[in-house]
């Protein structure tokens, strides 16, 4: 005679989507970033001047609900830059503490590359978002980055590995 079950572990439908939707509502959720690491042939870094802020930031943006991180850099470089970039491996990921009013994030940083001599002149900037482009040095990133970025960028630069990080910084 077979033992009864001390649980019923059988859910109906109706269950499963109530316990999800209680789950969805209770758990934190986290802004993904997803942005990429382009470089010139001097080793300098291409920054975005952004209009809505005053600090230069990385090419990339918000990944989308159900986008990955790497499709949304491939997006974000087509749609803000106007240039498709091939998107590598990723080179580095980061928690974000709370920052000037937005909620903690997670940072994914991909390798975009080496740029070709001609890519500023292909580049059609969606002006709503990006004013300008330039290529920053790492000596220079603190001042047109925010700390947190600069600090990601130079760790990102200097990783002989993937490395996860917090607020740009190792945590070790």
């Amino acid at each position: 005679m077979a033992e009864k079950p001390l649980i019923d572990i059988r859910w109906d439908e109706d269950k499963r989507r109530k316990f999800i939707e209680t789950l969805n509502d209770r758990l934190p959720t986290k802004r993904i970033i997803a942005q990429g690491i382009l470089r010139n042939e001097r080793g300098e870094v291409l920054l975005c001047q952004l209009t809505y802020k005053q600090e230069w930031d990385l090419p990339g943006g918000i990944v989308d609900k159900f986008e990955s991180p790497a499709h949304c850099v491939a997006r974000e470089c087509r749609e803000e830059l106007g240039v498709d970039l091939p998107v590598g491996e990723l080179l580095t990921t980061s928690w974000l503490p709370p920052y000037r009013g937005w909620d903690d994030a997670v940072a994914f940083i991909f390798d975009l590359g080496v740029a070709q001599a001609d890519l500023e002149a292909r580049m059609t900037l969606q002006r709503r978002e990006i004013s300008a482009v330039h290529w920053v040095g790492p000596a220079d990133l603190d001042a047109h980055a925010a700390p947190y970025a600069a600090r990601l960028i130079r760790s990102a630069l200097a990783a002989d590995r993937t490395a996860y990080l917090e607020n740009g910084e190792s945590r070790s």
